[in-house]
C-alpha cells in the first residue's frame, strides 16, 4: 500500500488545466510507444500501463531490458531513462520548447546509448489521439503551463493514494484487484475488479480510478464504473460530494471542483468511492 498523505490542491484553472493534461498526454504517448517496442508483449497490451512513481513525481514504464525503465515526470515534461531507479542527467530531457520530431530524435539517441534500437518508436498507434496543435508540428510549452502541470501531477499523486486504498477494501472482500495503473490510451489511473457472472459467459466489472478531464468533463475526476449498468433507480443516494453518471459509461462520479471546495478533500474522496464502491458490490450480490 502507497504512503496514504494527500498533496493540497487549488481549486482547478480550467482552461490552463486543459491544456496541461492535453501535453501531458501526448507525451506519455513516448512511454507507450517505448513499452510496445521494448517491453515483453501482453495480450491485453497491459505491458504498455504505467507506474505512478511519487519520489520521481510521475510516470514510468515496465522494464524495457533488465533495471531499464522510460519515465516522464510531469511537471516539467522530463523525459528519463532510470537505470535501476536512478535518472541521470545525460539520459533525460524536458520536452518544453520542441515537439514532437524533436522529441523521437532524442529519445532515439538515448536508446541507442543502451543498446536499444529505437525504430519501434515510429509505429502506428493502435488507437486515436485528442486533436491538440502537438500533431500537427507544434511545440511542447506555453503560458502557466509548470504551475498547471503540477496540478495534474498531484491530482494523480492523490489518486494513486485514494485508489490504492479503495483497492485495499476490494482484497478484504475477497476480490482480485491489481496496484493503480495509468492507460496510455485515456490517461487515466485506475484498478479492475472482474468476477464472472454465473449461468452465462459474461463479466462484471467494477473500476475505479482518476480521469484527468476528457470531453465527458473537463476537469479531473474519480470514478468508479460498474458494467454491467444497473438500473439507476435501483441504487441508493451518493454522499453529497459525487453523482452517478450514465451516458455512454456507468459509473459513480466526483470532480475536482466539487472536491476542491471540501474542507477535508481527501475524507470526503476516500468515503465518496467507499460508498460508491459498496453499492456497486450490491448491485452484483445476487449474481454471486
Amino acid at each position: 500500500m502507497v504512503a496514504a498523505i494527500w498533496r493540497p490542491l487549488p481549486s482547478p484553472d480550467l482552461p490552463a488545466l486543459t491544456e496541461a493534461r492535453l501535453q501531458a498526454h501526448y507525451a506519455a504517448q513516448w512511454l507507450g510507444r517505448a513499452a510496445r517496442a521494448f517491453a515483453p508483449s501482453q495480450a491485453d497490451d497491459s505491458h504498455t500501463s504505467l507506474a505512478w512513481n511519487d519520489a520521481f513525481d510521475g510516470f514510468v514504464t515496465h522494464p524495457l531490458q533488465p533495471g531499464l525503465r522510460l519515465g516522464l515526470r510531469l511537471h516539467d515534461l522530463t523525459l528519463a531513462l532510470l537505470r535501476d531507479g536512478v535518472e541521470s542527467p545525460a539520459s533525460s530531457f524536458s520536452l518544453i520548447g520542441g515537439g514532437e520530431r524533436e522529441a523521437g530524435e532524442r529519445l532515439s539517441a538515448l536508446l541507442r546509448a543502451e543498446g536499444l534500437d529505437p525504430k519501434g518508436l515510429a509505429a502506428p498507434s493502435p488507437y486515436a489521439m485528442p486533436t491538440h496543435a502537438l500533431a500537427e508540428g507544434g511545440h511542447y510549452g506555453g503560458p502557466r503551463l509548470e504551475r498547471s502541470l503540477a496540478e495534474i501531477a498531484g491530482w494523480f499523486a492523490n489518486a494513486n493514494v485514494s485508489v490504492d486504498r479503495l483497492r485495499g477494501a476490494i482484497l478484504e472482500r475477497g476480490f482480485t484487484a491489481p496496484p493503480p495503473r495509468c492507460w496510455p490510451h485515456h490517461f487515466d489511473l485506475a484498478t479492475l475488479t472482474s468476477f464472472a457472472i454465473p449461468g452465462g459467459d459474461k463479466t462484471a466489472y467494477i473500476g475505479a480510478g482518476l480521469s484527468p478531464g476528457d470531453h465527458f468533463y473537463d476537469e479531473p475526476y474519480y470514478y468508479l464504473s460498474i458494467y454491467p449498468a444497473p438500473a439507476l433507480q435501483s441504487l441508493p443516494a451518493l454522499p453529497e460530494l459525487g453523482f452517478w453518471h450514465d451516458k455512454e459509461f456507468f459509473a459513480a462520479v466526483t470532480t475536482a471542483r466539487r472536491i476542491a471546495a471540501r474542507p477535508n478533500p481527501q475524507a470526503d474522496t476516500d468515503a465518496f468511492l467507499a460508498a460508491a464502491l459498496s453499492a456497486a458490490f450490491d448491485c452484483f450480490r445476487p449474481l454471486r
